[in-house]
């Protein structure tokens, strides 16, 4: 695989191909980042940019982590002291899950974002930007029913966030499509360049397929599951014998979320999924890549029982170590 094919695998929208093409061609001294809200406990929404990340770390991108406290703390999401805290925690996490300690620089935003060159920067994008235009871009992401003053701030530092960090790609699911958008507007109206953005898939609701997967609402999986609790969730996870399910009984599109994760988790971090059967049913299957595996699954050679078993038993390994320092963290 390519340099710009392992930077792009699994990307929904790249803006703009071309871009990433050029960062490809010479990665050598390119930085890319993702900002987290520190929130505790890694869940598979951060797995999957964090999957991003491990991705362009072997393509030779040097990458940043932001620990995005201020954000948090913009977002209602704790005090200050306690914000700072889960962003320790939450590094050790990351490491755990598979991002090399000694290639990722971990930035917490209150190491810049107080500054008072940061601050006249942010004034200077905010004489750029209209109120609705902050509000659309925080549509997706913010907490609560009411936009308040400082979740209009809020994707305006994103946006110079990219630039204090110096960074070449920023890295974020779709919901973060609308704010990568408004930085590549406004930032070169303060002289900064447009960054490449690479935005992930949402994987849809486990129980129904329906809309995204939430850690806020619903069923998602995270660091914190025990083995027992990931398997059940997994095996009552939505999964008929089909890539792509008919719409519920209110219309409303389905996918399917078991194939999902082993496209965007699984697969990237294995090089072969074994899904064990017993003998009088046909015996192990063995996959090297997803689309032999929903192949199986659309025709009928691969049972949803099965594919949930194996999908839990490598959910699992990707999960146990951060886990592990999680118990850890609590003890």
């Amino acid at each position: 695989m390519d340099a710009y094919d392992l930077i792009t695998r699994n990307a929904a929208e790249v803006v703009t191909e071309d871009e990433a093409r050029s960062l490809a061609d010479d990665p050598d001294g390119k930085r890319a980042y993702v900002g987290y809200e520190p929130s505790g406990v890694l869940h598979i929404g951060h797995m999957l940019t964090a999957n991003k990340l491990i991705e362009l770390q072997e393509a030779g991108f040097e990458v940043v982590v932001l620990l995005a406290d201020v954000h948090a703390y913009l977002n209602d999401k704790g005090t200050f002291d306690e914000i700072q805290e889960t962003a320790t925690r939450m590094q050790e996490q990351f490491v755990a899950y598979g991002l090399e300690e000694d290639q990722t620089e971990f930035v917490l935003g209150s190491e810049f974002q107080l500054d008072d060159d940061y601050t006249l920067d942010l004034h200077a994008l905010e004489l750029e930007t209209s109120l609705s235009r902050a509000e659309r871009a925080m549509a997706e992401i913010k907490s609560g029913d009411t936009v308040t003053v400082a979740q209009a701030v809020y994707p305006l530092m994103q946006a110079l966030d990219i630039v204090y960090l110096d960074v070449d790609l920023a890295i974020g699911g779709m919901e973060q499509r609308k704010v990568h958008m408004l930085a590549r507007d406004t930032l070169p109206s303060i002289d900064a360049d447009a960054p490449t953005c690479l935005h992930t898939p949402l994987i849809s609701d486990l129980s129904t397929g329906v809309g995204k997967m939430s850690s806020s609402s619903g069923v998602s999986i995270s660091m914190e599951d025990s083995e027992e609790e990931l398997r059940e969730k997994v095996n009552k996870a939505f999964c008929p014998p089909s890539r792509d399910p008919d719409p519920d009984d209110d219309g409303n599109e389905r996918d399917n979320p078991v194939l999902q994760i082993f496209e965007y988790h699984v697969f990237p971090r294995f090089g072969e999924v074994v899904v064990e059967r017993p003998e009088q049913y046909g015996g192990n299957l063995t996959y090297d890549d997803y689309e032999s595996l929903a192949e199986d699954l659309d025709a009928g050679e691969l049972h949803p029982a099965d594919a949930k078993g194996a999908l839990a038993n490598y959910l699992n390994e990707l999960v146990a170590p951060g886990r592990e320092k999680i118990q850890q963290q609590r003890s």
